[in-house]
């Protein structure tokens, strides 16, 4: 009895009760790890520009967070298993750069040291970030050195293209995870990617960009963290709050995970927003979806991995804000609109896995592309290889080889706020029906004796993108038209 008192005692839980251990909840356990949670690092700094102090810039360790004073100071007392200090990228500066590329807005905490000293110098921007613009790239994916050259000399000529034609200063991308497919040494040439855009990219972890074999989902994270910094973070271009989030758990078995965010996220993410004024525009990416519409189209498959688990909680956090999510994982594209939140899963640079030029839903391989000036928000999917007015395909009929007598067209970035019709020899015709069906393309690459040889495994998907109309056969030209929630008309004549 005495021995279990003192080892109580050691862990911080005395006779009255259970105390927290560093200010964590409650721990049962005797790792070397978990025990020296209970020392604390004294964390003291400032932030500054042009070596005047920036105030109310929020500092965190990713359990706290703190605002600087007038005069730029912070700080706090951290414990010594937190890896970083961080700072909420304030509008109205630039974003720095690391050398691998990526957004540089952390630092190291030092833990065998008792107090840590950190300076955040920034630089003004040199016109207002109330406008600006960002790529969003989902699931580069790259598993060879094969894959890596697709990467940097099919795909990153095409983002160095849209960079150029936005041609705004602050411009920024966002790595939607998976940036490599379990080859962590490909992050190399990742990076070489992104820096080859000129533009700082925030990056988020995917479940392939994770170190396996390892115990725990805490341990997985090592690598990215050692390139990239926390897993979790926010900055502020403008007027729009933008939050980075990991949402992919491992479960300690193989290469098995399933999309969940865990307490101390979810914790530190109301800290977060308690700085954020209700009704301003907060985008949140993370990799794993929260929610899609493949949870309806293939009801039949455990989807633990496939959408977040404890959504419902994100959501309550996030429902004073007006909201867009920012996902990819899944290898096609959905847009899944609720009230004040717009869920956009994206279609992937890596399409169907590099195997051909579209992803399993017929989606091109490609990547969003955001623009912003104050709370207005835009966007549209830019196809790889494709002019950005490239918004759809049409085929005609007979080339559905489940609705041989209809023509059909894939709009794989449509949301309900989208307009369709065609025109018969120059009369308008709107009667179009929206069926959840495969695209013909993805049933032609991906299905039968000529399957990609290096992903046989890839197979059409089902998607809710599909419209089909039957125009009259004596018709000389046919031209479709749609219309995107922004006014945006593209159309194609066969």
């Amino acid at each position: 009895m005495e021995n279990r008192r003192k080892f109580l005692k050691k862990l911080g839980i005395t006779a009255g009760g259970i105390s927290t251990i560093g200010g964590l909840s409650p721990i049962f356990a005797n790792t070397k790890e978990q025990l020296v949670t209970n020392k604390h690092i004294k964390i003291n700094g400032r932030v500054t520009t042009n070596g005047k102090g920036i105030a109310k810039v929020q500092v965190t360790d990713g359990q706290q967070i703190v605002l600087t004073d007038q005069n730029g100071n912070f700080n706090f007392l951290s414990n010594s298993n937190r890896k970083f200090v961080y700072i909420t990228q304030p509008a109205g500066f630039k974003i720095n750069q690391l050398e691998n590329g990526s957004a540089d807005f952390f630092k190291h905490i030092d833990a065998t040291k008792k107090n840590n000293e950190f300076l955040f110098e920034l630089t003004p921007s040199v016109v207002s970030d109330n406008e600006h613009h960002f790529l969003l790239l989902a699931d580069p994916q790259i598993q060879s050195k094969y894959e890596a050259q697709q990467l940097l000399n099919v795909a990153t000529p095409d983002f160095i293209n849209t960079v150029k034609d936005i041609n705004h200063p602050n411009t920024f991308g966002i790595g939607c995870g998976d940036l490599v497919f379990d080859k962590l040494e490909l992050f190399k040439d990742y990076n070489q990617s992104i820096k080859n855009t000129n533009v700082p990219f925030y990056q988020v972890i995917g479940n392939h960009d994770m170190d396996l074999n390892v115990r725990s989902d805490k341990m997985t994270t090592t690598t990215f963290e050692s390139l990239f910094g926390p897993t979790y973070y926010s900055f502020n271009r403008g007027e729009i709050h933008y939050v980075v989030l990991d949402d992919v758990f491992f479960i300690g078995q193989d290469k098995k995970y399933i999309g969940y965010i865990n307490e101390e996220q979810l914790a530190w993410l109301e800290q977060d927003l308690s700085f954020v004024e209700p009704g301003t525009t907060v985008v949140v990416s993370l990799h794993i979806p929260t929610y899609t519409g493949a949870v309806r189209r293939y009801p039949e498959r455990d989807v633990m991995g496939g959408v977040v688990s404890n959504r419902a909680y994100l959501y309550k956090i996030l429902e004073p804000y007006n909201t867009h999510i920012m996902s990819g994982h899944t290898h096609f594209n959905d847009n899944m609109v609720a009230k004040n939140r717009f869920e956009h899963c994206h279609g992937t640079v890596c399409g169907a896995w590099w195997s051909g030029p579209i992803c399993w839903d017929g989606t091109p391989s490609g990547y969003g592309v955001y623009s912003a000036k104050g709370s207005d928000f835009k966007w549209y999917y830019k196809s790889i290889g494709h002019d950005k007015n490239y918004q759809f395909t049409v085929y005609k009929k007979g080339e559905h080889p489940d609705h041989k007598d209809k023509w059909c067209l894939n709009v794989w970035n449509w949301d309900p706020e989208w307009q369709i019709c065609w025109y018969e020899d120059g009369i308008k015709k709107t009667d179009v029906s929206k069926i959840m069906a495969l695209d013909p393309l993805s049933i032609k690459l991906h299905t039968g004796p000529k399957l990609p040889e290096r992903r046989s495994w890839v197979e059409p998907q089902l998607n809710d993108h599909m419209f089909f109309f039957t125009p009259n056969e004596k018709a000389k030209t046919i031209t479709v038209e749609v219309t995107d929630r922004f006014g945006n008309t593209y159309s194609q004549t066969v």
